[in-house]
């Protein structure tokens, strides 16, 4: 049901934290999905937290800004994730980043809350063997 790109997109998102590799998988599906909007906003999230996570602020600010804008759009396939509050918590790291030279803050990853058990059992079988779920997922 689930194209597997979309399944290691979540998994470097969520367990991993890697998310230029995100960006790697993502890209691939959204390249092969027609460059749909919904899938690069979800693409530009991670590009947002991997420009954060390397002190480049506006470079965040900027693809933070690009996804909410695509935030709306659809996509034909399931997604079988919270996507209201990936980008609510989007929009809200967005805020913090604007006032970043006031306020700065620490690097803070964001969570895909997966709402399809067979997405979650899918993500979860990508967890290397001898890892607990509960420590890595």
């Amino acid at each position: 049901m689930y194209h597997r790109l979309y399944i290691e997109y979540i998994y470097y998102f969520n367990v991993e934290q890697d998310y230029y590799e995100c960006h790697e998988v993502m890209e691939e599906l959204w390249l092969n999905e027609g460059r749909n909007r919904l899938l690069q906003a979800l693409l530009q999230v991670a590009v947002g937290l991997h420009h954060f996570r390397n002190k480049n602020i506006e470079g965040a600010i900027r693809l933070f800004e690009a996804a909410l804008a695509k935030s709306t759009d659809t996509w034909s396939g399931e997604l079988g994730i919270d996507t209201d509050k990936l980008f609510t918590e989007t929009r809200e790291y967005l805020k913090k980043l604007y006032t970043y030279e006031k306020a700065p803050f620490s690097f803070y990853p964001l969570h895909i809350s997966i709402l399809d058990q067979q997405l979650h059992h899918a993500v979860a079988a990508c967890v290397p063997k001898g890892v607990a779920e509960e420590d890595k997922f």
